[in-house]
């Protein structure tokens, strides 16, 4: 049949287009059973590309402030349309005022991004925001280095530490200077797989193996412990702030196979 002026909306009247549902309603509810969530557009701002350059390496990034006279216990990164959706959570073993984090991620496709922030008196906050991808797939693309070399190095871990916190205008680098705080880097060597890749020589799917935890001790103390997923990238760097005056990192990193492995090391004090 020729399409015409004419019959072309009858065609669009037959054929209608796919509607978008977003999947934050019922990831939300599914996660938080109908708890409140208020807006944190003042207290978190999330730092993320207008469209990644690279679908599995993206940076994402957030500074959360709790509300005056509360204090935060957890912090979590939704990405809705990845998925595991819940792509990483902080939970911190004293409160804190507040936190900065910065972490390398997969991102499977252009999805909305969710920042939670939990304070010890069970309130939610959330700020959200969205992300373009160039549609490379990247839960499913090949490893990007060879297989047997990630896992003759998996486990290995390098710790950094940055001057003082604070990026941007003025009045953030006087607040980061007034909290004292400071920039881990921590590199971890893991090929992170999603379960989802295939194999390019036998052609069959690689087994999931991703980082589970990372407990992050300072000075002998529990700090912070962030359960990860398959949404991180391949060999990620997780950054987050810590007291200025931090002395000593330990760092513990367990991965879904139950490969356990440590790293420490000791800081100039502030």
């Amino acid at each position: 049949m020729k399409l015409t002026a004419l019959t072309m909306p009858l065609v669009a009247l037959a054929f209608p287009a796919l509607a978008y549902e977003p999947a934050w309603p019922d990831l939300s509810d599914a996660l938080y059973e109908g708890r409140v969530l208020n807006d944190g557009g003042q207290f978190i701002a999330i730092d993320t590309p207008y469209r990644t350059g690279n679908d599995a390496r993206t940076q994402i990034a957030a500074q959360i402030a709790a509300p005056q006279g509360l204090l935060l216990g957890s912090v979590t990164l939704i990405l809705d349309e990845n998925p595991m959706p819940v792509s990483a959570v902080f939970n911190f073993d004293a409160p804190l005022p507040r936190f900065f984090f910065d972490v390398t991620m997969r991102i499977n496709g252009p999805t909305p991004l969710h920042v939670i922030a939990e304070t010890t008196d069970g309130q939610l906050f959330v700020a959200e925001t969205f992300v373009k991808t160039s549609g490379q797939g990247a839960c499913s693309a090949p490893p990007g280095s060879d297989l047997s070399l990630a896992l003759a190095t998996l486990g290995e871990m390098t710790i950094g530490i940055d001057g003082t916190m604070g990026e941007g205008s003025v009045s953030e680098k006087l607040t980061a200077l007034s909290m004292r705080q400071r920039r881990l880097d921590l590199d971890i060597s893991h090929p992170s797989l999603s379960g989802m890749q295939m194999d390019q020589i036998s052609l069959l799917f690689i087994p999931m193996r991703y980082v589970e935890t990372v407990e992050i001790d300072l000075d002998g103390h529990g700090y912070v412990d962030m359960t990860g997923s398959i949404s991180l990238s391949e060999n990620p760097r997780v950054s987050l702030s810590v007291p200025g005056q931090t002395q000593s990192v330990d760092v513990t990193m367990t991965d879904t196979d139950g490969t356990v492995t440590h790293a420490n090391k000791r800081l100039t004090g502030y």
